[in-house]
């Protein structure tokens, strides 16, 4: 996506502070990155999903046919159902999907990395027009949009990173809805130096000015100044708990995602219980746009609650992949 028109100090001096501290310490693993894609405007409403506007206007679809795997790393992101060529056990099941996976030392109650494993794909004879989608995923939703539901949410995120990416991107459904987001991303991530927390932290005036000032990202000054907020509170967070995601998988979930069994849209909730919890505390901590609603759509996001509706082809596999990555079946079902 072309960043032209983003001012190109900003963007040299968030490369150059990112590459120095990416130097200061190893680099986390990588991990299949999945987002749940639903789009809502501001709204009063605590009842359910049916209440959110959702935006899969074949007209926002401006940038789409760039977007897909592009707008997340393409060497972190491997495309569903294709294995990679020197993995040795290829020639077991070429339906069979390598992804990246994580669990828990509880012992120590840290995030550790396991080797990959293989996910069986549920559905390796279906053509793509014949896959079974949760309800607001339709034949006019932009391919963004559907790529989004499809390859990313519903695996859990534990990367430091890229819980402060979803926490952001979800921070922007105050003002956005997701297919406006994912246009942008690219442009967030430069801006936001890779969203990595060390760098956003440091922003000084001038350079949040300046991304205010770029009418393309769409961010008020109050919003970046946000961003920046969090960022510190999620290294203060990080210097407490061992890392953000120790605070906010360990904390609250003890690392294990919650699995809803929704039959339709009405079923799924804008807030719950325990949203409202780790908002709280969030808010207590000084943490900047996270009210339960965008608290719990962080958590749709970042795979700690998995809202695919049953039907949904992607409800089996997230939940094989819980399944393989715990080695368990006694999730936390709602």
């Amino acid at each position: 996506m072309p960043t032209g028109h983003v001012r190109q100090p900003v963007l040299e001096r968030n490369r150059s502070l990112r590459e120095k501290e990416k130097a200061k310490r190893n680099p986390l693993s990588k991990h299949l990155v999945k987002v749940y894609p639903v789009a809502f405007h501001k709204t009063h409403s605590s009842l359910s999903l049916s209440s959110l506007t959702f935006s899969h206007n074949s007209s926002e679809s401006s940038s789409s046919s760039s977007l897909g795997f592009s707008s997340w790393d393409r060497n972190k992101v491997p495309k569903r159902g294709v294995v990679p060529p020197d993995h040795p056990h290829r020639d077991i099941d070429d339906r069979r999907l390598i992804l990246d996976l994580v669990t828990v030392d509880e012992r120590k109650g840290n995030v550790i990395n396991v080797a990959k494993a293989d996910v069986l794909k549920i559905h390796p004879d279906s053509n793509d027009g014949d896959l079974k989608r949760c309800h607001w995923i339709t034949k006019s939703t932009d391919q963004a949009y559907v790529s989004f539901h499809d390859e990313r949410w519903g695996v859990p995120i534990y990367e430091d990173s890229l819980l402060f990416e979803l926490l952001t991107l979800s921070g922007m459904l105050m003002d956005q809805n997701w297919t406006q987001i994912l246009t942008k991303q690219d442009l967030y991530r430069e801006v936001f130096a890779g969203f990595d927390a060390n760098v956003v932290a440091k922003m000084e005036e001038k350079e949040m000015e300046e991304i205010a000032s770029n009418k393309k990202l769409m961010l008020e000054e109050s919003r970046v100044r946000c961003i920046v907020q969090n960022a510190k509170c999620i290294l203060k967070t990080a210097n407490e708990h061992g890392s953000f995601s120790n605070y906010i998988w360990g904390g609250f979930l003890n690392f294990r995602p919650i699995i809803n069994r929704f039959k339709y849209p009405k079923n799924v909730p804008l807030r719950t219980p325990k949203s409202e919890a780790i908002s709280k505390d969030l808010l207590r901590r000084g943490f900047r746009l996270v009210g339960p609603v965008i608290t719990y759509s962080f958590m749709q996001a970042a795979g700690m609650t998995i809202d695919h509706l049953v039907h949904c082809f992607r409800f089996s596999e997230c939940l094989s992949l819980v399944e393989i990555q715990w080695n368990i079946t006694d999730h936390v079902i709602m």
